[in-house]
């Protein structure tokens, strides 16, 4: 009878040890990637708080907004890119200044879609209407007369491709 105790003992400290194990991986899941953050890139980790990165779309959104008949901006980029660094902190204030919902595709986190997407350099904003990719700008925010972008030609994209506000969801 008492080997029958400690084997049931023995039994209850295990299942508690694997709900522990599971309850705290459960707590410990970014919303924003709907991952344990112990599973996202260290450089990805060290974005998850900047008001600049709240904007993540998933792959399954992605697709869906690409597919969608609706006229759709979307900026790719890699938590570990300098340029993208420097970028992002221009780039989408100036969206929200537009009105223009510009959600983010952490390249990183999801590098089977560099490929999918022909993404060659990040940072990469694109404009999909009807399922299909119509315009990239390839490449960062021009700083201290390096080569790139100026927040002009973003604007000029911005409305180019849509007009100021219309792609706001």
């Amino acid at each position: 009878m008492k080997k029958k105790k400690k084997l049931y003992i023995y039994i209850l400290i295990v299942i508690a040890l694997f709900g522990t194990i599971f309850f705290l991986n459960q707590s410990n899941k970014n919303e924003l990637y709907d991952k344990p953050v112990s599973d996202l890139n260290p450089a990805t980790r060290a974005i998850l708080d900047d008001p600049n990165y709240q904007n993540i779309i998933l792959p399954a959104e992605l697709e869906s907004k690409v597919d969608s008949n609706e006229g759709s901006f979307v900026y790719f980029f890699a938590s570990d890119c300098g340029f993208c660094a420097q970028t992002t902190p221009v780039l989408m204030p100036l969206a929200e200044d537009l009105g223009i919902d510009l959600p983010q595709f952490n390249l990183r986190e999801f590098e089977d879609h560099f490929r999918k997407y022909a993404i060659n350099y990040t940072p990469t904003l694109a404009y999909f209407k009807d399922g299909v990719e119509v315009a990239r700008l390839e490449g960062g925010i021009s700083t201290n007369g390096s080569s790139g972008y100026t927040e002009q030609n973003y604007i000029d994209f911005f409305n180019e491709h849509g007009g100021q506000g219309a792609a706001a969801q």
